[in-house]
């Protein structure tokens, strides 16, 4: 098995601020076609960032999709597509929490739903970290938290931090302790 599929057409159904909203007709490697619906994202970046004593900062915020406030690491989509993933995640950073770290190590990329959308986010670990003002953008709101890396391992472990880029961010970075 060759395990691919190939694009015989593309078709835009949505073309928005965030997300576009393709349908394509893909051809199977058995020559049948099939409908694939792929959303496109620029991509994203989230940031451990975390101080000396081992102390995570996080990002509590409203997500409209659930209709809840969730606990994340800082994070943000890409401005456009193929823009650097550390210099959007010191970006990023800087907006939701005033940070500014001396060191950023890339920790890794995943996808976030590969089963109908293109989006990667990249992962990293800031430390040396500095406190600047916060700048988040106009449509933004958030407060900043700060939890000991063991305790957000519990929250995790409780089901209590849902955010799959934070529940990897976090999992990475204690691994690599």
């Amino acid at each position: 098995m060759k395990l691919k599929e190939t694009t015989k057409t593309t078709e835009t159904i949505y073309d928005g601020k965030i997300i576009k909203v393709e349908r394509d007709i893909a051809v199977l490697e058995n020559g049948k076609e099939a409908v694939r619906e792929v959303v496109r994202h620029p991509g994203g970046v989230g940031v451990v960032a975390m101080d000396d004593d081992s102390f995570v900062y996080m990002v509590r915020q409203f997500r409209y999709p659930f209709y809840e406030t969730t606990l994340e690491i800082p994070a943000g989509k890409l401005d456009h597509k193929g823009e650097d993933t550390q210099d959007a995640g010191i970006r990023e950073l800087r907006e939701e929490t005033g940070l500014v770290a001396d060191s950023v190590e890339y920790l890794g990329t995943f996808f976030a739903t590969p089963g109908f959308c293109d989006e990667k986010l990249a992962i990293y670990l800031a430390t040396g970290l500095h406190q600047k003002d916060a700048d988040p953008d106009d449509d933004e709101f958030v407060e900043c938290e700060k939890y000991h890396i063991d305790e957000l391992i519990e929250m995790i472990n409780k089901g209590e931090i849902k955010d799959a880029k934070s529940v990897i961010g976090i999992l990475l970075t204690k691994n690599k302790l």
